[in-house]
C-alpha cells in the first residue's frame, strides 16, 4: 500500500460514516416527524370518540353563533352560501379547494420551511401542532353544528360530490365519512391553518408579492369555508386566533430557551466549553 493511499482511505472513511450519520439524523427527524402526525391523528380519532354526538345543545350552540352574528351584522353565511349554490362552476371549484389545499399547501409549506431554516421549522411545526390541540380540545368541550347540518343552507360539497373524491360528509375521501366529526366546526381548523401558512411566508422573510400570495390564501379559504355551508364567520375568526395565540406561546417559548442557553454558555466554566 502507497503512503498517498494509506493517506486517503481515513478521509474516505470519515466521509462514508458522515454520511451514514446524515442519513441516520434525516431518518430521525423523519421519524419525529411522522409520530407527530399520528399524535394528532389519535387526538382526533379520541376527540370523535368521546365528544357528544347530541345534535340538539350543537345546534343551539350553531343558532347562538348565528345571534351573534345578526347582533354585529355580518351574518352573510346565507348569501354567500346562496352565490355558491346558484353559480355551479363557483360550487364545484369551492369544493375541489376545500377538500385539496388544506392539507396540500399545508404540507408543502412545512416540507420548504423544513429546507430553508430548521429553527423557524420548528417554531412553526410547534405553533401547528398547539393550535391544532386547542382545536380538538374546544370540539370535546363545545361540539358545533355547521350551517349546512342546521337547516336553511347548502351543503355544498355534498352536492359536488358525485364528481369528486370526497364523501357526502365533509371533506373525507369516499368510504371514510364515518371519521369525520359533523359538529367539529367551532373554531375552523381550515382558517386556522390557513393563517398560519401565511404568518408562516411572512417570518420567513419571503418577497412581499408571495407573502401577500399566502394572505390571499387565508383570505380565499375562509371565503370557501363559508360559502360551501363548513363554518360560520365565527369559527374563522376564532380558528385565526387560535393560530395566532400558538404561534405567540412558540415564539416566546423559543425566545425564553434560547435566553436560558446563553445564559447557561456565559456561567459555563472554561473547561467544560474546551
Amino acid at each position: 500500500m502507497t503512503q498517498s493511499s494509506a493517506r486517503t482511505m481515513p478521509a474516505e472513511t470519515t466521509t462514508t460514516a458522515s454520511r451514514s450519520s446524515g442519513l441516520l439524523r434525516v431518518a430521525g427527524r423523519a421519524g419525529i416527524e411522522v409520530a407527530l402526525i399520528g399524535v394528532l391523528y389519535v387526538g382526533y380519532v379520541i376527540s370523535r370518540t368521546f365528544a357528544s354526538t347530541a345534535f340538539a345543545p350543537a345546534r343551539g350552540r350553531a343558532f347562538d353563533i348565528l345571534t351573534f352574528e345578526k347582533s354585529w351584522r355580518i351574518d352573510v353565511e346565507s348569501w354567500l352560501n346562496d352565490l355558491f349554490f346558484k353559480h355551479e362552476w363557483i360550487g364545484v371549484a369551492s369544493s375541489f379547494w376545500y377538500a385539496t389545499t388544506h392539507y396540500l399547501v399545508t404540507l408543502v409549506v412545512l416540507v420548504w420551511l423544513y429546507r430553508r431554516s430548521v429553527s423557524q421549522y420548528v417554531t412553526a411545526r410547534r405553533a401547528i401542532v398547539l393550535a391544532s390541540v386547542m382545536g380538538l380540545i374546544f370540539y370535546l368541550l363545545m361540539p358545533t353544528a355547521p350551517p349546512r347540518l342546521v337547516g336553511g343552507y347548502h351543503d355544498i360539497l355534498s352536492l359536488n360530490s358525485g364528481i369528486g373524491w370526497w364523501s357526502q360528509n365533509g371533506s373525507a375521501p369516499k368510504g371514510m365519512g364515518d371519521i369525520t366529526n359533523d359538529l367539529a366546526a367551532f373554531p375552523s381548523l381550515h382558517a386556522g391553518w390557513a393563517l398560519w401558512v401565511a404568518i408562516v411566508l411572512i417570518r420567513a422573510g419571503v418577497p412581499r408579492i408571495v407573502q401577500g400570495i399566502g394572505l390571499a390564501y387565508a383570505a380565499m379559504m375562509t371565503v370557501v369555508i363559508i360559502g360551501t355551508g363548513n363554518h360560520w364567520i365565527v369559527d374563522a375568526v376564532v380558528g385565526w386566533a387560535v393560530v395566532l395565540v400558538a404561534f405567540g406561546v412558540m415564539i416566546a417559548f423559543d425566545r425564553d430557551d434560547c435566553h436560558g442557553s446563553d445564559h447557561d454558555a456565559e456561567h459555563e466554566p472554561e473547561s467544560a466549553r474546551a
